[in-house]
């Protein structure tokens, strides 16, 4: 570090964590500086500061590789470090990698698919930020069968009651008089929103399983398995991950949006 950087950040380079965890620990109180406990995120670290968590010193690992795994969760596995009432995680998969791992883009505990995991928390923060808006793609089954004139309003929008969220992108792959199997593709990673989507039509989704991130596929990794990304995903992710361009407004509710029912 060759100038003062944020404590969120600089947690994040030291591969403990995202940014937006580093927050969290700060506003905790689990972080101290040169031994006074910050309570404040966004206080900066200068070169030679001594960094503490929990009470251990921490030191930026000069010269560390990041790498970046492709999981394919299972459902009913919790997307945490470590559970209360000891629950299996995602993390007891990975326990074996030398490397201490953030995961990308968490999946609740009942969807499966694909998980990115790293030791690079400033690569976390970029590929999650909203703005950066990297594509997932999933595949949903939904009890009930919908309609053309349904997909249509879908595929423009839906509001939330955390606001609207942007086009979605949606094909019908099968369907039958009692499901739907869809392909479904966002730029944003809000909790549970495929869910809220589908609930704002009445409707359940009974089998999430994201088949993509950015320019990461899962592919015919087996369920529970991992795999380091080729060079070549590497640089495509990173690609992904580079600050877009700023966006002018936040998105409004298009006309024919799909509306929460009262």
């Amino acid at each position: 570090m060759a100038e003062p950087m944020r404590l969120q950040k600089w947690l994040a380079q030291a591969g403990l964590c995202s940014r937006r965890e580093g927050e969290r620990w700060i506003d905790l109180g689990r972080v101290a500086v040169n031994g006074q406990l910050i309570t404040q995120p966004g206080s900066l670290v200068s070169p030679g500061d001594r960094v503490m968590v929990d009470g251990k010193p921490v030191i930026l690992q000069k010269g560390k590789k990041p790498i970046v795994l492709a999981f394919n969760k299972p459902p009913d596995i919790l997307c945490t470090r470590n559970d209360p009432e000891g629950r299996r995680t995602i993390f007891d998969y990975v326990a074996d990698v030398p490397e201490r791992l953030i995961y990308v883009g968490r999946l609740d505990i009942n969807s499966e698919g694909l998980l990115l995991f790293t030791n690079d928390g400033d690569l976390v923060h970029r590929l999650t930020h909203p703005s950066a808006r990297v594509p997932r793609t999933y595949r949903v089954r939904v009890h009930g069968r919908i309609s053309d004139t349904t997909l249509d309003g879908l595929r423009q929008g839906v509001e939330l009651e955390d606001g609207p969220t942007g086009p979605l992108e949606i094909s019908v792959d099968h369907n039958t008089a009692a499901n739907n199997w869809l392909t479904m593709t966002l730029r944003e990673g809000r909790n549970r929103i495929i869910r809220r989507i589908f609930e704002t039509l009445d409707m359940k989704v009974s089998r999430l399983i994201r088949i993509s991130f950015g320019p990461v596929s899962l592919g015919e990794l087996p369920q529970g398995n991992w795999r380091y990304l080729s060079p070549g995903e590497l640089k495509l992710l990173r690609k992904d991950a580079l600050p877009p361009a700023p966006i002018a407004a936040k998105p409004t509710t298009p006309p024919n949006a799909v509306r929460p029912k009262r």
